[in-house]
Order: C-alpha cells, then structure tokens, then sequence
C-alpha cells in the first residue's frame, strides 16, 4: 500500500482548515497532482535492484580504500595476509582506509534510513533529519555538553546530543501541527527556517565561548580524521536500522493516515515515538561521530520510492545501500578533485543535494 495513498490524503483533507482558499493556484495543481497520483509501485524487480546495489558498492568499497596520500599496494595487503606478518600496507589498511570505509557505510546507510522514517512519520516527502532540527538539536547539545564537561566520556556526549535531538525534533512538530495537510511544502520550509535558527544561537555560543572551530569540525561532515577506534559509535545505528526494518509494517500503516492506524489496531503514538527516537539517535551518532551530512535523507528515500514503490518493508534494503553508495562516491570525488587535498564529504553531497532536491520540486508529475 502507498504510503500517501488517496484514500490517506482525503482523510487528511477532510480534517484540514476549512479556511483554505477553495480555488488552488497552479502550483498548488501541480502539486496536488503529484499528491494524488496513481499508487507506485516496483519498477523494476527488488531483488535485481539490491544485487545492482551490491555490485556498485563492492567497486566503490574497493575504489574507496585504494585511494588516499599514503603509499599503499594491494600485493603489500594480500603478502602481508600470506606471510601472516604485518607490513605498512597492512597496518594503514587496519588503521585508516578500512575503519574510514566502513565509517562511510554506516553513516550512508543511517542517515539514509532515517530520512526515510521521518518522512513516513511526517507523511511528508519533502523532509529529513536536517530539515526538522535534528542534526542542528544535536549540535547544540554536543557543543553545550563539551564547555561544561569537556572531560566527560564520549557516550555522555553522544546521550546529550540524542536528548537534544529529540526535544528539537519535538519543538518542531509542535511548530507544524496547526499546518493543514494540503501545504506540505511549508512543512520543509519551516524546517529550514526553524534549523536556522537553531544554527545560529549554537554559532553565537561557539562565538562568545571562542569555539568555532570546534563547532566546524562538527558542521561539516568529514571522514579523513576517521582512524580505528573513533568510529566504532556508528555501529549503534545499524542496531537501530535492524529494528527500522522490523517495524517497517508499522511505519507503512502510520503514514496511510491516523484513522486507517486506528482501524487496524496500531498505535500511532507509540509508533510515532519510537520513529523519532531512532532518527534523533542515528542523527546524533552520526554528528558526533563525523559531523552533520545534508541532503542524504531526502534525496535517496525519494530515489527510491520513485524506482520500487512505496512498501516500506521492500524499500528499506534498497534505501540503506543507495546512502551508503552515494556517501562513497561523494567522498571518492572529493579526495580525487583536489588531491592531496580533500573537500568534505558534507560540501560535494550539499552541491549534489541541492539540485536533486530543486529538480523534486520543479518535476513533472509523475503521472499525467
């Protein structure tokens, strides 16, 4: 079943304002036309999709640990394994390019899942865990917690950062719960506005406590200080993305719409809760760890949907490779454009999100 079926969005419709005006502009038909589409279902077969999906991943897995500054052989790696000795090609494959991999991996496949997840709580397409304050919630929490226990240990941190994720994330469904159904674009616009404001008192508290460049690093998603031993945090998400699948039913019967949850006996709220428990926790995991990456929940949740449907259930596995691939290449191209040198992953996905999240906006319906 869609998760923004017709029957869900006359529901929804029917509950909305009353003031609305009646004569929708040409936008708004454009947009209601895309709302109101025939149900997608899968293009293509999933099977074939995730094996493509694997496939491309392995070649970028491998593309991903041969590049770097570092002299570094394969034929190092593999006498290395053979002679049962370790060697420097070895040792830099144990303690930079692989944890530095898997790192981009779990980051893809979290950040990826969890747009996917609010966007099926918020029944809205057009959002992530940057657009609902999250991530900047998450920040902030980090930053507050390191000037008045900077000694404190690194799952302190990581606990603080989730709470404040979830009272951002709270605070914003607050903002947007008076919006009628029907002006689903100014639910991401309220988030971005609202994550500009969190953004800038975080930004002002770094100012006055002169640390800026400590917020930095947790602004701009970077994996080239990943080494073995500081990304073993990530790991949590991908316990968090078993459970996302294991409740994908449910998550599916809750963006049909409150009435159809009620009628087949789930509980919105409960589920509801525990939605935005997991994307408060994948994004604060991440920000910790490697800092805040945009765009990453928005743009593959919609690849996705537009090639296999709207099954949550089927669609999950296909989600979590397309964002650990797409993070891969996106830190592939920027260690290869100015290398030595690299541009943070958050700066090429931020170009790469932008015009994919314009071209969601400006498409075509996708059925006439």
């Amino acid at each position: 079943m869609p998760l923004f079926s017709n029957h869900a969005t006359n529901i929804d419709n029917a509950n909305s304002d009353t003031s609305i005006s009646s004569v929708p502009s040409r936008w708004q038909q454009k947009v209601n036309g895309q709302l109101n589409s025939k149900p997608r279902h899968a293009k293509i077969a999933p099977w074939l999709i995730n094996t493509a999906s694997l496939v491309i991943m392995g070649m970028l897995v491998l593309l991903s640990l041969s590049i770097g500054v570092a002299d570094f052989s394969w034929s190092g790696v593999f006498h290395s394994l053979i002679n049962h000795s370790a060697n420097s090609d070895s040792s830099l494959m144990l303690v930079s390019r692989l944890p530095r991999t898997i790192a981009i991996i779990l980051t893809g496949i979290a950040m990826a899942v969890a747009g996917m997840i609010i966007q099926v709580v918020l029944k809205n397409r057009f959002v992530e865990p940057s657009m609902v304050g999250a991530t900047q919630s998450a920040a902030l929490g980090l930053l507050v917690v390191s000037l008045f226990f900077p000694a404190s240990a690194l799952i302190v941190k990581m606990s603080v950062a989730t709470i404040a994720a979830v009272f951002g994330m709270m605070l914003f469904m607050l903002l947007i719960h008076r919006i009628p159904p029907t002006d689903f674009l100014m639910i991401p616009l309220i988030g971005i506005v609202f994550g500009g404001i969190i953004d800038a008192i975080t930004t002002f508290i770094a100012y006055q406590t002169e640390t800026l460049q400590m917020l930095s690093v947790w602004q701009f998603g970077d994996f080239s200080s990943v080494l073995s031993g500081r990304y073993e945090l990530l790991w949590l998400t991908s316990g968090l993305c078993i459970i996302a699948y294991i409740i994908a039913d449910k998550l599916t019967i809750i963006g049909l719409g409150d009435n159809i949850a009620l009628n087949l006996g789930i509980s919105k709220r409960h589920v509801t809760w525990i939605g935005i428990g997991m994307v408060a926790m994948m994004s604060a995991v991440v920000v910790v760890t490697v800092g805040m990456i945009p765009f990453i929940g928005l743009v593959v949740p919609n690849i996705v949907s537009r090639v296999m449907g709207d099954k949550l259930r089927r669609s999950l596995p296909a989600v979590a490779l397309l964002g650990a691939s797409a993070v891969l290449l996106c830190d592939i191209i920027g260690r290869s454009i100015r290398y030595p040198f690299e541009i943070p992953v958050a700066t090429v996905f931020g170009v790469v999100g932008t015009v994919v999240f314009l071209w969601l906006l400006l498409r075509a319906p996708a059925e006439s």
